[in-house]
């Protein structure tokens, strides 16, 4: 049976949902699942809360937890990370700093200053990870859920041997709106979705076989409220013809059209962003309330195991781990170096695309060229990750600045003097959490 091992098991609700799905396999129903987190407290919640999915569904699973990541990772046959380096009372600067400047953040953990600057506290933390993986199973796979999941996959894709691939929800939930929009029942629905994570286009998106992109276009066009569902990214389908994946209020984000007056914010951003609302800090906001109520809902889950269900989820994770196992093979959308995969991106570049999962092991499909128009954004957005991975790398504040001055959207707000200082005072406050650098004035 194999062994599975999650790495920041303390993120509760990602351990919770991809145990109970993992289970559900008749490959994967006597796993071993190996809990790590640096956090006691939370380390033993999760612990409870696996536990109590074994017992209800009768498994024959073995659940452990443990502060040793190297006792975790030990012989391990996969890998899942949900890790957060540094908690709110570091990377809430990543946001606090650009407002005090003008660049207007909402979310802030996958690219821009604040995503630049989650990237080159976590990017050492994850390579510790890999080397040990390297050390104590070189023959697992990772599956990265971390944030910013390019900048991570890419460092960790360039300096280790590992395998790995990292899973974001957005394909497959972005086409299941869309699907709920045309009224197609998703079973019916098929598309080629490709870019970067965040910000990859669905180059096909089809409804039994045929282009339902016109439907779409009807449906944002004529309907009130699908239009408000999701205003930015209507707004960029609306004018570039494709749509693309994530939430209005991280996409806003990723360009230059939608934060750089506050008169935009209001129109575009703060109204009708479906999950993720478009004001200020929304997300530090987000993680600061559940700090206050974390402990109290937990409990409550755990007080009333009636109410646990054991049916699947819509993870890719434990389908990928299951066709590894070598059960039935998976397709999903999984973040991969681009190998001439995307012809219009960098080359090596971590791009977001379709890959079959087998007992063979994890094979990304040739895309093409991304629309020229979809291309562009996508292409500056990639090219200033590398150079921030190149920064997390080195130790190179300079590459900081000049990966943080052609950011859409900050540099949409301010000048490249501006930027400069800005970057300054972030480096500043993240001292203590980058040990990589030994100079703090790019």
């Amino acid at each position: 049976m194999p062994k599975i091992a999650f790495i920041g098991a303390g993120s509760l609700g990602f351990t919770r949902s991809l145990v109970r799905d993992i289970l559900t396999f008749p490959l994967l129903e006597g796993s071993t699942l190996a809990l790590m987190d640096i956090d006691a407290e939370r380390l033993e919640f999760a612990r409870r809360a696996c536990q109590l999915i074994i017992d209800k569904g009768k498994y024959p699973a073995k659940v452990v937890a443990t502060m040793d990541r190297v006792e975790a990772l030990r012989d391990a046959d996969a890998v899942l990370v949900t890790i957060l380096a540094g908690g709110t009372d570091v990377w809430q600067h990543d946001i606090l700093i650009p407002k005090k400047y003008g660049v207007d953040i909402n979310v802030g953990d996958t690219r821009g200053p604040s995503g630049i600057f989650r990237a080159l506290r976590t990017i050492p933390v994850m390579l510790s990870i890999a080397r040990d993986m390297e050390r104590y199973c070189p023959d697992a796979t990772m599956l990265n859920y971390t944030n910013p999941m390019a900048m991570l996959c890419r460092a960790l894709q360039r300096e280790t041997s590992i395998k790995l691939t990292g899973l974001c929800h957005s394909v497959q939930g972005t086409a299941a709106m869309l699907a709920r929009w045309i009224g197609a029942p998703m079973e019916e629905i098929t598309y080629t979705c490709a870019g970067i994570n965040h910000n990859a286009w669905y180059i096909k998106f089809e409804w039994k076989g045929k282009d339902a992109y016109p439907l779409i276009r009807k449906a944002v066009t004529e309907n009130p409220e699908i239009y408000q569902e999701e205003i930015v990214r209507n707004e960029m389908f609306l004018h570039l013809d494709y749509y693309v994946t994530e939430s209005s209020g991280h996409n806003s984000e990723y360009n230059w059209w939608f934060r750089k007056r506050p008169e935009l914010i209001e129109k575009y951003c703060t109204h009708g962003t479906g999950w993720n609302p478009g004001v200020f800090a929304y997300i530090l906001k987000e993680y600061q309330a559940t700090e206050d109520t974390w402990r109290q809902s937990v409990r409550e889950w755990l007080e009333h195991p009636e109410r646990i269900s054991l049916e699947r989820g819509h993870e890719y994770a434990a389908s990928i781990i299951n066709a590894l196992q070598g059960g039935e093979p998976f397709q999903f959308n999984g973040n991969v170096p681009n190998t001439g995969l995307v012809t219009n991106l960098p080359p090596n570049a971590c791009v977001e695309v379709p890959v079959w999962a087998s007992r063979k092991g994890l094979e990304p499909v040739h895309v093409g060229a991304l629309p020229p128009q979809c291309a562009a954004l996508t292409n500056i957005l990639a090219q200033t990750e590398e150079m921030a991975v190149e920064a997390a790398l080195t130790g190179n504040p300079r590459l900081v600045f000049h990966a943080i001055a052609n950011d859409p959207l900050t540099a949409a707000v301010l000048s490249l003097r501006e930027i400069n200082q800005m970057v300054d005072e972030m480096l500043e406050k993240n001292r203590p959490y980058l040990p990589q650098f030994k100079h703090f004035k790019a």
